[in-house]
């Protein structure tokens, strides 16, 4: 696994993004299997829609990483992903500034890096908007799905969240957010 992500994220072999990304999709048909026995757990005489993610959230990269390596390999694997199970995806996020690569860090590190490295990302704001009138209804949360590559500590995705969460409160829905990562460091 290491050999393949080090292939794809640091060497630029993109041939690797749809063998990831179908690794991936198990993973997401997992998270639909765990999440609709949980709903039929709480309320079996009620019938529920099948659980399904709403929207994917690729985790945002900083510029000088995209430079770098000239795509997200999150996005890339939400690519993946969104073509296979029809859900769609859009960049939330943003990410504020470089934080380095987080491989070399200490947890504390780690943790202190994320406070404030994403934001709303405002080139889809009205996107957002307009998608979240028309596709959800409020009587039931949204349920966003974060996509990166790795987790390691979680703080990355803790810090999406957290920006997500706020995103989507503020326009009067609930959320459920969820994430999806290719490995687990």
């Amino acid at each position: 696994m290491r050999e393949w992500l080090g292939q794809y994220k640091y060497r630029g072999n993109e041939r690797y993004a749809l063998l990831l990304g179908l690794m991936l999709d198990s993973a997401y048909l997992t998270l639909k299997k765990e999440n609709q026995s949980a709903i039929l757990s709480r309320k079996p005489s009620i019938i529920h829609r099948s659980w399904s993610a709403d929207l994917l959230v690729p985790v945002p990269v900083s510029d000088s990483r995209l430079m770098e390596r000239g795509f997200n390999q999150a996005e890339r694997l939400a690519d993946v992903l969104s073509r296979r199970r029809k859900v769609p995806q859009l960049p939330l996020l943003i990410r504020t500034h470089h934080t380095g690569k987080q491989s070399f860090k200490s947890r504390a590190e780690r943790l202190a890096d994320m406070k404030h490295a994403f934001s709303e990302n405002p080139a889809v704001t009205t996107q957002f908007a307009n998608w979240l009138k028309r596709k959800v209804p409020l009587n039931r949360p949204l349920q966003i799905v974060i996509i990166d590559d790795i987790y390691t500590t979680g703080s990355t995705i803790r810090a999406c969240a957290a920006i997500i969460k706020q995103m989507v409160s503020d326009y009067g829905y609930a959320v459920e957010v969820y994430s999806l990562t290719w490995a687990r460091s």
